[in-house]
C-alpha cells in the first residue's frame, strides 16, 4: 500500500501551452518538479491518481508553473484544476540531520524549555525567509512559531515533540 505525500495543489492553468500553478506545499519544490520526475495527481471523484511526468518547471511569483509531457496545451490539463499533487513514500529521499519533512513536523506537540505545553503544529507557512509553524493552542488562539535557531531547540519527531525558547512578544 502506497503511502501518498502532498507537494502542492493546481489552482489554476497558466497560459496556453499546458501549463498549471501550483501552490506547493514541499520544502523542497526544485527537486519534487524537477524535469522527468513523476508526480499523482489527485482529483475530486476520482479513486485513482494520474500518474505524470514533469515536462517543464519553472516559478513565477508564490507559484511553482509545472507542465507534463504529452499535455501539451491549456485544454488537456485544464481537468487538472484542484487537484492535489502528490508523490509516493518511495520518492522520498534521506534527508540531512537537522531536516524534516512538513508532514514529520505537523502533529507535533510544542512545549517551552520549561514544560509548558503550548499545542500543535496543525500548518506551516512558508512566507519567506524562514517557515513560520502554525500552533493551534489549548484556549484555541494560533500562535506562530518562526523555525528559527534561536526558538526551536529540540525535534524529536518519533515522540512528536518540540521544545522551543519563548521569544518575547511569541505568545503575547
Amino acid at each position: 500500500m502506497n503511502n501518498w505525500f502532498k507537494v502542492g495543489k493546481i489552482v489554476n492553468t497558466h497560459g496556453i501551452k499546458g501549463e498549471v500553478r501550483i501552490i506547493s506545499t514541499t520544502d523542497f519544490a526544485d527537486e519534487r518538479y524537477e524535469v522527468g520526475n513523476k508526480l499523482y495527481l489527485f482529483q475530486e471523484k476520482q479513486t485513482e491518481p494520474v500518474e505524470v511526468v514533469v515536462a517543464t518547471h519553472r516559478k513565477h511569483k508564490n507559484f511553482d508553473l509545472v507542465s507534463f509531457e504529452g499535455y501539451p496545451n491549456v485544454n488537456d490539463v485544464e481537468k487538472f484544476k484542484n487537484s492535489t499533487v502528490k508523490v509516493s513514500e518511495d520518492q522520498l529521499s534521506e534527508l540531512e540531520d537537522g531536516e524534516f519533512y512538513f508532514h514529520e513536523i505537523i502533529g507535533c506537540i510544542v512545549k517551552t524549555e520549561e514544560g509548558q505545553e503550548l499545542g500543535k503544529i496543525k500548518e506551516i507557512l512558508v512566507p519567506g525567509a524562514n517557515d513560520v509553524w502554525v500552533v493551534k493552542g489549548k484556549d484555541g488562539k494560533e500562535i506562530l512559531i518562526p523555525y528559527i535557531d534561536a526558538v526551536v531547540q529540540e525535534i524529536d519527531v518519533e515522540n512528536k515533540e518540540i521544545i522551543i525558547t519563548v521569544m518575547e512578544g511569541l505568545l503575547d
